[in-house]
């Protein structure tokens, strides 16, 4: 087996315990059927992560980072702000759409790290990388403009998050991309009415409805 620096074999074993959760689900997913997923020893599985606990965090924050890039690429500067925000919501929606199964797994994680005795902190660390991912997606749409917000940056992440989230396990059940799509059109327009002309918004409190 060819030697492979440290960063990339746990890239590897990371994108392998992906492909082995969503085939199989993540209880009956072993360190040892990683290994046999990814060509390598068990050995150098734990070479790499000195537990499951590790490794699972790794498949967040991978899982993450797979529809993450391709929403920052859609994140442009365009026409308006409107423009922006819709093209990145319909980035990540294509992601959902082409990836059902792998979004499916993300939920299965966090059931599993809540029922899980010493797994709970996983849950809190996905939700909180969630909150910062779309805290890091809307400073980039604001990149190089002078608008202002209604709401702290935080809490409009916080929103989008949970909208997503939400949004996302909707459609994983009912699969209504057609509702899904007339939902991302009323959320865009939400976030385009918190900016008005680079002033300041009178903040409730609340995102508008």
């Amino acid at each position: 087996m060819a030697r492979m620096p440290l960063a990339q074999r746990r890239r590897q074993l990371t994108e392998a315990a992906i492909r082995a959760m969503t085939r199989d689900g993540v209880p009956r997913t072993t360190t040892r059927s990683i290994a046999a997923e990814a060509g390598v020893s068990l050995s150098v599985f734990h070479y790499c992560f000195d537990s499951k606990q590790a490794l699972l965090e790794s498949v967040i924050e991978t899982i993450t980072e797979h529809y993450l890039a391709v929403v920052k690429e859609a994140i442009r500067p365009r026409t308006t702000l409107h423009e922006t925000v819709r093209a990145g919501f319909q980035a990540y929606w294509d992601h959902v759409r082409a990836h059902p199964a792998e979004h499916m797994l993300t939920y299965e994680l966090t059931q599993y790290a809540l029922r899980e005795p010493g797994f709970e902190h996983l849950a809190r660390r996905q939700y909180a990388l969630y909150c910062d991912t779309y805290g890091e997606l809307i400073e980039q749409a604001r990149r190089g403009t002078d608008v202002e917000l209604s709401v702290p940056v935080p809490v409009l992440a916080r929103y989008l998050a949970a909208m997503t989230d939400g949004l996302t396990l909707n459609f994983l059940v009912l699969g209504d991309g057609t509702a899904a799509a007339e939902i991302l059109d009323m959320v865009t327009d939400h976030v385009a009415g918190l900016v008005l002309d680079g002033q300041l918004l009178p903040y409730t409190g609340h995102v508008p409805t």
